[in-house]
């Protein structure tokens, strides 16, 4: 699998989650895990939104997971709502957001990282 950075990465299988958890936390970045569903509407509203600050935070990894997809991913980070953000540096959990809170998220995104890598938008 190669490098998706400025890119949100889908993870399909546990086996490629752990490997991307595991770069995260080697490489001392903030990971951003989506826990979606393709079916939800403000799974969907809020992707490309997403996908943007995948590319203006290049310093963090974006995961995206799908809840029925990764039932055992979902069930150990007790995913109950879609979408749910959680963000996680080192192996520990610093936040859970749940829900399109965009605001909310892009807070919790400059609280842990800083500013965006480049002011063009």
């Amino acid at each position: 699998m190669a490098a998706a950075q400025g890119a949100v990465i889908a993870c399909h299988t546990k086996d490629e989650f752990d490997a991307q958890m595991a770069k995260g936390k080697e490489a001392g970045k903030l990971v951003i895990i989506d826990f979606m569903s393709p079916s939800c509407p403000f799974c969907l509203e809020i992707a490309p939104v997403y996908a943007e600050w995948a590319k203006k935070f290049p310093s963090a990894v974006f995961l995206e997971v799908n809840v029925f997809e990764l039932k055992e991913v979902a069930d150990f980070y007790k995913i109950d709502g879609m979408p749910t953000f959680v963000f996680i540096k080192n192996g520990e959990t610093l936040e859970t957001i749940e829900g399109p809170e965009k605001d909310e998220i892009l807070d919790a995104i400059k609280k842990y990282i800083g500013t965006p890598a480049s002011a063009s938008s």
